[in-house]
């Protein structure tokens, strides 16, 4: 396991230097490289479970994220980010599921998939997973306001969509029946994982406030990134909330107020680069989990369900800028384009496909049909991208325009 995991860096390493030269989005590249060294079986690397992505990876990532978020930017567009990130992932899974049925019902494919299996495949990519995008935007200048606004949705959407997995299985399962129960759980678990991280990131700050050591200092919010997570995903709360609420408090508050200089450069440091560690091996070992033969079967489902996915993301971006477009969070309809394009689907559906029962039904279809979106998505949509953003994100835009 250690050996693997020097491969590993070595080879994120060579990756992120080639990437620079050749001007292709790192994350994409690192899939690519996963897919051929996967193939070739050079290495045995760990597999992308479930615990190993919530342990590790997802707690760290969305910490960074929401720690670094440009929280002005997050205050003024907090209407249109809380509509795609909850609202908007409850309707992209119910409008996912009923253009996949359509398009299988047309073609004559996966008779199987129901319209509960459908539910539970969109429920499984309903996460948009834009880090390849973020980092891009940042590179070629766009505004901030677009930035923040896919990167603060993504970190929201997380978390919601977890929850609303977990909310459609039970209700294919049986185990509830009541959608309005649905419904209070869903707003319970959201609203319990922010006050969890609230609470947590306030009493941190507060303990740092009264501590001037950087290395103290980032150890505490290291306890604040995992501990967060944790603390709401034993009370059954959303862990993503719960860390990214950390991460927003310690952001602001934390940073302004509790830091030093010299500490908010330390801290600032070391979570760049756990970022770029973690980013690193969870693209890579997306590339591992891929096995063409099962994508290779299962191609026109997995055409048919990459185009539902996208067809939901425009149907919701387009529709939120319609309901906000006499609003001050307008936005042009050239962003609308680049939020519709710009939500990747990543390793947390990957995961949680995974995470799926070995007996759930039609298990094996639903998993290649996430992994090929998935691949899709990051292959296509990534390496797209520069293409779209160069003409339709113009620095000089305004947002109604």
């Amino acid at each position: 396991m250690e050996s693997a995991f020097v491969i590993l860096f070595s080879i994120a390493s060579l990756v992120a230097i080639a990437a620079r030269r050749v001007h292709v989005p790192y994350t994409v590249a690192l899939v690519v490289v996963g897919l051929v060294v996967g193939a070739l079986h050079v290495i045995e690397p760990p597999h992308l479970t479930k615990d190993l992505l919530f342990a590790l990876f997802l707690p760290g990532l969305v910490f960074e994220a929401a720690y670094n978020l440009h929280v002005s930017e997050l205050r003024a567009n907090w209407r249109t980010i809380s509509t795609l990130a909850a609202p908007g992932v409850m309707a992209a899974v119910a409008l996912t599921a009923a253009i996949m049925l359509g398009g299988f019902h047309l073609f004559g494919v996966a008779p199987e998939i129901t319209r509960s299996y459908a539910l539970v495949f969109a429920a499984l990519v309903a996460a948009t997973d834009p880090i390849a995008v973020v980092s891009m935007f940042r590179q070629l200048g766009v505004p901030p306001r677009l930035t923040t606004m896919i990167e603060a949705e993504s970190l929201f959407n997380d978390g919601t969509s977890i929850v609303v997995l977990s909310l459609v299985l039970a209700y294919v399962t049986g185990d509830s029946s009541s959608v309005a129960v649905l419904v209070l759980r869903f707003l319970a678990v959201i609203c319990g994982g922010a006050v969890v991280g609230t609470l947590l990131g306030f009493g941190i700050a507060r303990l740092t406030k009264r501590i001037d050591d950087p290395m103290i200092e980032i150890t505490l919010t290291t306890v604040a990134a995992y501990g967060s997570f944790v603390a709401a995903d034993r009370l059954q709360l959303s862990g993503v909330i719960a860390t990214v609420s950390a991460g927003l408090v310690l952001g602001t508050y934390g940073r302004e107020v509790a830091m030093s200089p010299t500490t908010r450069v330390s801290v600032d440091v070391f979570w760049e680069y756990v970022a770029f560690a973690l980013n690193s091996i969870v693209f890579l070992l997306i590339g591992f989990e891929v096995r063409p033969s099962g994508l290779i079967a299962s191609t026109l489902p997995i055409l048919i369900a990459f185009v539902s996915v996208v067809l939901s993301r425009a149907g919701i971006v387009f529709g939120v800028l319609a309901l906000f477009r006499s609003t001050s969070e307008r936005f042009s309809s050239r962003w609308a384009t680049l939020l519709t394009w710009g939500g990747l689907r990543g390793a947390l559906s990957m995961v949680l496909a995974l995470a799926l029962p070995a007996d759930f039904p039609h298990r094996a279809l639903l998993v290649d049909m996430t992994f090929g979106v998935v691949l899709i998505s990051l292959l296509l949509q990534g390496l797209t991208m520069p293409a779209l953003v160069r003409p339709l994100a113009s620095v000089g835009a305004g947002p109604g325009e």
